[in-house]
């Protein structure tokens, strides 16, 4: 692998590990404080997503990876459904295959494609309610696209969009009340994209395990595990 490989499946797993200590909250343990950490992961996935974006260059849209993303948003429906309780939203996958759709459809400098992605935005206007992290969740990749060869200071842009997309308004009532994991959430969001960049351009000496195909089954698979853990400690 070379050094940015490394750099960015590092990145995948710490988003990872991420989106874990955040459900963690779900599994029965008085944990709230883990949302903050969790904050971090839907930035990194989304810059995971517009690194291979920018490497890969301005190419057909990768139908295979969206049909990889679509199939594990279905299979990961009912381990999602589940675990949360009451979920008003479907899982994050439709999130990010609408933000790739978006995303690539922008790289690509044709009339159809610049179509593709005002199609894209449209169904995510009008599904807005339904998908998780909501219109701007399917923007962010867009915006960690734009900037992920910038200098760091363009990352405000991405920050600002995802603290949009983790229902700005509930924090920042809840911050200006002084609840301190509402504080430390907004912070989250706007120094995720920065993190992440700073991540892939410094961490190239890491070696982390290479994820592949296989770990497509990880997103629902945690569900499981957790389930499972929340129905021991019941």
């Amino acid at each position: 692998m070379s050094q940015r490989d490394a750099a960015l499946d590092l990145l995948k797993w710490l988003a990872l590990l991420s989106m874990v200590l955040d459900h963690l909250r779900y599994v029965g343990f008085p944990a709230d404080w883990l949302y903050v950490p969790g904050r971090l992961a839907f930035p990194w996935f989304c810059l995971a997503m517009a690194a291979n974006l920018a490497r890969n260059g301005a190419s057909s849209l990768p139908w295979r990876y969206l049909g990889w993303l679509l199939l594990f948003s279905a299979i990961s429906e009912i381990p999602y459904r589940l675990f949360v309780p009451n979920p008003t939203t479907l899982n994050v996958m439709p999130t990010l295959v609408l933000g790739l759709w978006v995303a690539r459809s922008w790289q690509t400098p044709t009339l159809q494609a610049r179509c593709l992605a005002v199609a894209a935005l449209l169904l995510a206007a009008l599904c807005s309610s339904r998908l998780m992290f909501g219109f701007y969740g399917v923007l962010l990749p867009l915006a960690m696209l734009l900037v992920y060869r910038r200098p760091w200071y363009f990352v405000l842009l991405p920050g600002m969009v995802c603290v949009a997309a983790n229902q700005w308004r509930v924090l920042y009532g809840a911050a200006w009340l002084g609840d301190t994991v509402a504080v430390w959430g907004l912070v989250a969001c706007l120094i995720a994209p920065w993190l992440g960049l700073a991540l892939l351009r410094q961490a190239g000496r890491f070696r982390p395990v290479p994820m592949r195909r296989w770990a497509y089954a990880l997103y629902p698979g945690h569900f499981l595990i957790l389930l499972a853990v929340r129905q021991v400690i019941a």
